[in-house]
């Protein structure tokens, strides 16, 4: 079956850690272009940062420097690390996959929820 799914999420302290993590059976990472976006309630859905098949990435602008992507074809899986979190970080973070001839995303995954609290 073709889906992305996420892991990794969960409860965690202002200031603290997480990773994230997507993989897939059915779906083949290389070559293409993965993401990581958030949505908390009450927002539209923000892209929180994207890696190409080259590995050129790009954030948005309030987790610049505090989260990274990454991504490991051989596993088929990409990763955001998350580091100095804060409270409005919390949010369901979804994972997806765009081919490169496409404008728009091909897949999502069903999302992981991140709660940073005290």
């Amino acid at each position: 079956q073709e889906q992305l799914v996420e892991s990794g999420g969960g409860l965690v302290q202002p200031g603290g850690s997480l990773r994230l993590s997507c993989t897939s059976s059915g779906i083949v990472f290389r070559f293409n272009t993965m993401a990581w976006y958030r949505q908390a309630p009450g927002n539209q859905r923000e892209l929180v940062a994207s890696i190409t098949g080259n590995g050129d990435t790009n954030y948005g602008s309030s987790v610049k420097d505090r989260f990274t992507i990454s991504r490991d074809d051989a596993k088929n899986a990409v990763y955001l690390q998350m580091n100095s979190l804060k409270s409005e970080d919390t949010a369901v973070y979804y994972c997806a996959l765009r081919y490169p001839t496409k404008l728009r995303w091909d897949y999502w995954g069903p999302g992981t929820q991140v709660t940073v609290s005290s």
